[in-house]
């Protein structure tokens, strides 16, 4: 029997940062025609990211400016403009640098 983990790979970028790269459960995001979360498995997806936050597995919050977001095999990619609050919250305990 095939087993499948509940997780994905996330890594959310800036131009100058590293500001967040873990394996979460979910991702709650607000693009630019709705809002949405995802979850392992999501089928593929390139959308943009407006300016709020990431909210990282309901626990966690990024907030960021605008982005570009693509999950495709089971990992997210989010590239976006920094705000003056993006690094202080990612580095919150489950934040950068956890693998």
């Amino acid at each position: 029997m095939v087993k499948f983990k509940d997780t994905f790979r996330c890594v959310i970028l800036s131009p100058k940062n590293l500001i967040f790269q873990s394996n979460v459960k979910s991702l709650y995001i607000i693009g630019d025609r709705s809002e949405y979360e995802l979850l392992a498995y999501h089928y593929p997806l390139i959308g943009l990211v407006q300016r709020g936050d990431i909210i990282i597995d309901w626990k966690q919050r990024i907030p960021v400016g605008s982005g570009i977001l693509r999950f495709f095999a089971n990992e997210c990619t989010i590239l976006v403009e920094e705000t003056e609050k993006t690094f202080s919250a990612a580095q919150q305990p489950q934040a950068a640098g956890k693998h």
